[in-house]
């Protein structure tokens, strides 16, 4: 148990028997009246996001979430199996719980998998990854890096807009929150 007090981003609350992780957080001390805790929280499971607020002071029940890395081995029909770095278990994680990571996903990338009691809540990818580019149109002579930007598809299945210059077989940083193209990258 806590307090609203220690309420922070990234503290996961167990409320109601369901899960739920702290997006942003304001404490608030009006001139009048007690001070509170504003909160935006998502549901860990759903991905629901709801503001909720908390009076100062009051106990709240924190979840224990185990954070580790652990190696992208392969899919399995709709799962994912990853391998624990340290004890080299595997574990099986849903293509829900994986979500849209599995866009930016390479077999051998490791990725942190948090669970709670067993059961993998979420993955987290680093914030930026290296991927090749399998098919885009080809680039035109006088396509410039400001002249606008085209569809490409990344070795992992994802679609994303690139400079026009850029051409298939071109190894690219991609940033894995909003999928945007960060930049190309040299071997």
């Amino acid at each position: 148990m806590a307090t609203s007090n220690d309420i922070k981003n990234g503290t996961v609350l167990r409320i109601d028997g369901q899960l739920w992780t702290i997006i942003e957080f304001q404490h608030v001390k009006p001139g009048k009246g007690g001070a509170f805790v504003r909160t935006k929280m998502k549901n860990v499971l759903s991905g629901k996001v709801v503001d909720k607020t908390f009076n100062a002071g009051i106990k709240v029940e924190t979840a224990n979430v185990d954070r580790r890395d652990f190696q992208y081995l392969y899919m399995d029909g709709e799962d994912f199996v990853f391998m624990d770095n340290d004890t080299y278990d595997q574990i099986t994680v849903p293509g829900t719980t994986v979500g849209d990571a599995k866009d930016y996903m390479l077999e051998g990338m490791t990725i942190m998998v948090a669970s709670n009691d067993g059961t993998p809540l979420y993955v987290e990818l680093p914030s930026s990854v290296v991927l090749e580019i399998t098919y885009t149109e080809p680039g035109l002579q006088g396509d410039r890096s400001t002249g606008g930007t085209k569809p490409a598809t990344l070795e992992t299945g994802a679609e994303i807009q690139v400079p026009l210059f850029l051409e298939q077989g071109t190894k690219v940083k991609v940033d894995t929150r909003d999928g945007s193209y960060l930049g190309r990258v040299n071997d």
